[in-house]
């Protein structure tokens, strides 16, 4: 009786999957901030509060429909997280986009990024660490230097949404480690639409809507969370935390880019030099190799 020989089923090389998720947050950072640009233009008709309503209701629908996820049979460790995660995503949508109609998209995106910029400080050591969270904090320094027309409402929601965000990547890369095909994020999503749906129908019975005001909003709800949301799932079970908080450094020089371009938001020398100084101190810090242990 000869014994069978089991081949091992071929595996998907690291790289394949690490392009795949370099893609996916590429692909989320560039329609996020479109659609923010795009919903801002809502704003004057249904208030920030109103366009995040709407975002929320589309991503608990379309997310939901997209993952199938089975909540039945989940554990309870991952209830949590999800349930963590439902309170955590309008709390930063309602930050940001109060934010953005305050101080503008560019600047309110900057320090929302500082959220990123603190996961990959998370337990660093080294000496270049410490020197990029100095060159941070220059750069948000210079952001939020007294002016008169500085507006500290608008820069403290942005950092709300910041620490949102920070709480958002180590929740969703825990879910997705755990739950395959962006399951705990479309669960998060559904049950979030479901928390905003006092507070989105008395926004809109307050304020109603316009055909346009809708569309802007309708299409900032699919660009800036279906879209990103599922992208950001689907990449955070490819690729750790750290390399998915290097590559949001595309999110502060995107909305600038869009503020500009589509609402014609100028931003001076030293506020870019600022987006510069945050970006490059995320990227190093990252990007720097470890020190290896002897």
């Amino acid at each position: 009786m000869s014994s069978a020989h089991t081949t091992p089923a071929p595996t998907i090389p690291d790289t394949t999957s690490r392009g795949a998720g370099v893609a996916l947050m590429s692909g989320s950072a560039l329609s996020n901030q479109t659609g923010a640009a795009i919903g801002s233009l809502a704003f004057d008709t249904i208030t920030p509060a109103g366009v995040v309503a709407v975002r929320q209701w589309i991503a608990g629908l379309v997310l939901p429909v997209a993952t199938r996820p089975r909540l039945r049979e989940f554990t309870s460790a991952q209830r949590r997280l999800v349930l963590a995660l439902a309170l955590v995503l309008p709390v930063i949508n309602l930050a940001l986009y109060s934010a953005i109609d305050r101080i503008g998209l560019g600047l309110a995106v900057t320090l929302e990024f500082l959220g990123p910029l603190a996961v990959a400080l998370i337990g660093a050591r080294r000496r270049i660490d410490l020197a990029c969270a100095v060159l941070a904090a220059a750069g948000v320094a210079v952001l939020m230097r007294p002016q008169p027309s500085t507006d500290y409402l608008g820069m403290g929601l942005a950092l709300l949404a910041a620490a949102c965000w920070a709480c958002y990547i180590l929740l969703n890369h825990a879910l997705s480690r755990s739950l395959p095909g962006g399951q705990g994020t479309a669960c998060a999503c559904g049950i979030s639409g479901v928390l905003f749906l006092p507070i989105g129908v008395g926004v809109l019975v307050t304020h109603p809507p316009t055909v346009a005001a809708l569309g802007f909003a309708v299409t900032a709800g699919v660009l800036s969370s279906a879209v990103p949301f599922l992208c950001d799932a689907l990449a955070l079970g490819r690729v750790p935390a750290p390399l998915f908080a290097i590559f949001m450094s595309l999110n502060p020089v995107l909305a600038a880019t869009a503020g500009l371009l589509l609402l014609g938001q100028h931003l001076d020398v030293w506020q870019w030099a600022s987006i510069a100084a945050i970006v490059t101190a995320n990227t190093t810090t990252v990007l720097t190799p470890p020190r290896t242990a002897h």
